[in-house]
């Protein structure tokens, strides 16, 4: 059960980025979508994500893989699968940001270079979405940089906005962090105490820490944001967890990230089932593709003993794991790699073969994983509880799958892949026992 707090604000600083433009007004007005249009049609929530694609940080952040998943999938999952947005958007000026976007169900707004510039705004971002769209009434901006937000939260907010009437939303975390004042450099001072009393330094239990804005979302309504405001009217802040309130722009670099979200992140609306089943095609995931061949006619292949062990490692956790491959390797080039896993070459349909091989098992979908990187590996990608490709898997693959690699196919894909199976094993067993602990 998420710990949220809600409560109307009464002293807001603009998000980041964002000259001010004085204090938010204080008076609410209808917003088109509102009272004044009448009953029969509810206002138009909008999801937005600003995803321009110059970045002085990380080139094509936005779309880097983070945990397997592009960082903007993240966000976008969240939003789709919360069920509360008329639309979801993203805002580019990328090709690549823009397929990605597609990809995973948004629509996209290609914002014009005047709004694409490093010294852009958001603001500026959203009013000419707005500008271009009159049929949206209310605005969730969601950042592409805050991969850990969950669908519940965007649902607690839009209640908010649609049942309490507020104007405006936006997210906080609590932090219990005692601030000091700044000496300038060659001024004789000394610092003062901001919010503490240094003789009394409270225990962090017995003290319920500050707010500060976490930069995950900003709701408003669009009268606020045509005069000048992402904050004001009626507004509240929204109180995230603070295990999920990670922004890759401010306090974290990607690996810390990527554990971050492999922990606290969402996955989506299926819940996660225990692997039975790993089957990994041989060609371009457990080797490179490559294929030697010798005076005499032998094939010769080769492997990275990296992903040897990750088989072992997944046998020893009780994990099948099983080859396949369409083309006709040598079965007995295969059993000298001593791999101990059943296999079969030269398979027309890898999916007919996948469904054998679970039904022979007992198994439903969701517990079986598969490790492809071909155009003929998609339908079994697709249909998996879990699925991955190789870092250098062909695009089609790419498209089909929840988790993409690091290394490439022959070079550790299978051991990162099977790495990848634990965590997310290992948070479904915490989330089962969270929720064992909480019923008892």
């Amino acid at each position: 059960m998420d710990s949220v707090e809600k409560g109307a604000a009464t002293s807001v600083s603009n998000p980041r980025g964002r000259p001010s433009r004085g204090r938010p007004p204080k008076l609410q007005r209808n917003s088109r979508g509102g009272q004044g249009r009448g009953v029969e049609k509810p206002p138009h929530l909008a999801a937005l994500i600003l995803a321009r694609g110059g970045s002085k940080g990380i080139p094509l952040k936005n779309i880097k893989h983070l945990a397997g998943v592009p960082l903007i999938g993240w966000v976008l999952r969240a939003a789709l699968d919360s069920g509360v947005f008329q639309s979801v958007w993203v805002s580019t000026d990328h090709d690549e940001i823009e397929n990605v976007a597609k990809q995973f169900g948004a629509q996209v707004h290609r914002r014009s270079s005047e709004v694409s510039k490093d010294s852009s705004t958001s603001l500026d971002a959203i009013i000419e979405f707005l500008n271009y769209h009159n049929e949206v009434d209310i605005v969730g901006n969601i950042q592409a940089t805050s991969p850990c937000l969950h669908p519940t939260d965007l649902q607690k907010v839009a209640e908010m906005i649609r049942e309490e009437g507020y104007d405006s939303v936006f997210s906080v975390v609590r932090r219990h962090q005692f601030r000091w004042s700044e000496i300038q450099k060659g001024v004789r001072e000394v610092t003062e105490p901001l919010n503490l009393n240094p003789a009394k330094r409270p225990r962090r239990q017995d003290w319920d820490g500050e707010l500060y804005e976490n930069g995950s979302f900003y709701f408003a309504k669009r009268h606020l944001i045509e005069m000048g405001y992402l904050q004001g009217g009626k507004m509240a802040y929204y109180e995230m967890r603070a295990e999920h309130s990670v922004d890759i722009d401010v306090d974290i670099d990607w690996p810390i990230a990527e554990q971050r979200v492999l922990r606290y992140g969402y996955f989506g609306k299926e819940k996660l089932k225990e692997i039975k089943l790993l089957v990994c095609n041989i060609d371009g995931c457990l080797t490179n593709g490559h294929i030697y061949v010798s005076g005499d006619q032998k094939e010769i292949i080769s492997y990275d003993v990296k992903d040897a062990i990750g088989i072992s490692l997944l046998k020893k956790s009780g994990i099948e794991v099983r080859l396949i491959s369409e083309r006709a390797c040598s079965k007995q080039t295969l059993s000298s790699l001593k791999l101990d896993c059943k296999m079969e070459v030269n398979v027309p349909d890898k999916l007919a073969v996948l469904d054998e091989w679970r039904k022979e098992m007992g198994l439903c979908w969701k517990e079986v994983a598969y490790l492809g990187n071909e155009v003929s590996d998609e339908e079994c990608l697709k249909k998996v509880g879990l699925s991955g490709v190789p870092a250098d898997a062909c695009s089609t693959a790419q498209k089909a799958v929840g988790y993409i690699c690091k290394c490439n196919g022959g070079r550790g894909a299978l051991r990162e892949f099977a790495e990848h199976i634990f965590l997310l094993m290992e948070k479904r067993r915490l989330a089962k026992h969270s929720i064992i602990s909480f019923k008892h």
